[in-house]
């Protein structure tokens, strides 16, 4: 390190779409960290007189603090696809993304319409075609809220679990706004339901099976990852959520409501 150094991210490097460079650290409040060993850092490289750039290396691990800012978007994507905890800590904790909210949003239109899907086939109805698409809008937007409100008890399951192992996780107050943001992000595989459905084969029941396993997958490195927590507590948390989330499930299938699923009731259907 030499005098007259600056700090920040290098412009256009290790960016994905939705992802925007954080600011330098000398001018923000807050702490990246390092992907290997997820120890606090107060910058991620240094940039020289000349166009010179150094990565910084971690003091504690000695490696570099963060080497997906050289790396292609592409790169870094497919490291996440494949839940390395390395990747998971490169986008929430060196980066800032805004994307939250509309990818939330999306996989939870997705989900709907594998729902309203599944359930066409009972529409055996004689009523004028203005009811049945009536019928059919409606149905879309009540599986729309039932899928919100599931993911609302499952997460409500993990934080609660979390809040009551508190001093078992962590020694300070877990961020359990970033833990919000990183589940959101980790539910991405949701998106892939709707090719699932598009292209439909007999093969289809398995391939919603296993995008489910696989975004149970990454919400549970995420909540690894954000939390610093052991595999175990992990789990637990993942679990209680199911929990709850199969309790709201239980709760609407007592009033007789048609809830749908993401891959346990798949029917394949001809239109």
């Amino acid at each position: 390190m030499g005098n007259g150094g600056r700090s920040g991210l290098q412009q256009g490097k290790g960016n994905v779409d939705g992802v925007a460079a954080t600011p330098t650290a000398a001018s923000a409040s807050c702490q990246y960290r390092c992907i290997e060993c997820n120890q606090e850092a107060k910058e991620l490289y240094r940039d020289y007189n000349h166009g010179v750039l150094k990565i910084t290396i971690c003091k504690s691990c000695q490696k570099p603090v963060d080497k997906y800012i050289e790396y292609d978007p592409v790169i870094i994507l497919i490291n996440a696809i494949l839940c390395k905890a390395q990747a998971y800590r490169h986008v929430l904790f060196n980066t800032q993304i805004n994307i939250h909210g509309k990818l939330c949003i999306f996989c939870l239109l997705c989900e709907a319409y594998l729902r309203w899907w599944q359930l066409q086939d009972s529409n055996q109805n004689t009523a004028p075609d203005d009811l049945i698409r009536y019928a059919k809008e409606w149905d879309f937007y009540r599986m729309f809220a039932i899928a919100a409100l599931e993911q609302t008890a499952y997460f409500i399951g993990i934080f609660t679990f979390l809040w009551v192992e508190r001093p078992m996780t962590a020694k300070k107050k877990p961020n359990f706004i970033l833990l919000l943001k990183a589940l959101l992000l980790s539910s991405y595989g949701k998106l892939l339901l709707i090719p699932a459905v598009i292209w439909e084969h007999d093969y289809t029941p398995l391939c919603l099976k296993l995008i489910k396993v696989f975004v149970l997958t990454s919400n549970f490195q995420a909540i690894k990852v954000t939390l610093n927590i052991n595999r175990k507590l992990s789990f637990l948390a993942m679990v209680s959520g199911l929990l709850l989330e199969s309790i709201m499930v239980y709760f609407f299938q007592s009033m007789e409501w048609d809830v749908g699923s993401d891959c346990a009731i798949y029917k394949s259907q001809d239109f």
